[in-house]
């Protein structure tokens, strides 16, 4: 699958969203994603740009339960951040707490809409639901997303990934997926915030 070109991303206008790296949804497909979104997020914070991690919960009587049959991530073993991204918590410029799949439920929505940022490069656990939900929230809302297909997995498997990046490329654009190199090195050929 191609991956777009990024002309450039500011890191006063342009966010990282790690978006549901927990316990709950690390399993055998999506574990070796861990180290890269670690990267990401280290090289990210050391160019300057702010970091915003979501953390999902599933509610007794929600729609994953009673639609779906779904019933995991309700436990704080399962809700918690995997181990590797704990430190870097504190730091964050954001913690968006969430019961849907989408980063934008209305209290994330209005913290993105009052920092200013403009592009939300976003990456996590699943592709295929919270950070492909996410994406398309963002650009139906009028930010550009930009999806790290080597720093996102799914936990059902790479067929799901690859999908989710499949429908990517045709509802946000081709060029809307990246690597995370080529997000660091974009973000980080920006230089200081100005």
């Amino acid at each position: 699958m191609a991956m777009g070109k990024v002309d450039g991303l500011n890191p006063r206008s342009t966010a990282l969203l790690v978006i549901d790296v927990q316990q709950g949804f690390v399993n055998q497909h999506s574990r070796s994603v861990v180290p890269t979104v670690v990267r990401l997020v280290d090289g990210w914070r050391a160019a300057g740009g702010p970091v915003v991690f979501t953390r999902f919960h599933n509610a007794p009587g929600s729609p994953y339960e009673t639609i779906s049959g779904w019933k995991r991530l309700r436990t704080a073993e399962e809700q918690a951040f995997v181990a590797e991204l704990t430190p870097l918590i504190d730091d964050a410029a954001l913690v968006i707490d969430k019961s849907q799949a989408s980063a934008f439920t209305p209290e994330g929505s209005r913290l993105i809409r009052d920092a200013g940022w403009s592009d939300l490069v976003m990456c996590g656990i699943d592709t295929d639901a919270c950070v492909y939900d996410s994406a398309t929230a963002a650009y139906q809302r009028g930010y550009r997303p930009w999806i790290v297909t080597d720093a996102c997995a799914s936990s059902g498997g790479s067929q799901y990934h690859e999908a989710a990046l499949l429908l990517a490329t045709r509802n946000l654009g081709t060029d809307q997926l990246i690597t995370s190199e080529v997000a660091l090195s974009r973000i980080s050929e920006t230089g200081e915030i100005q």
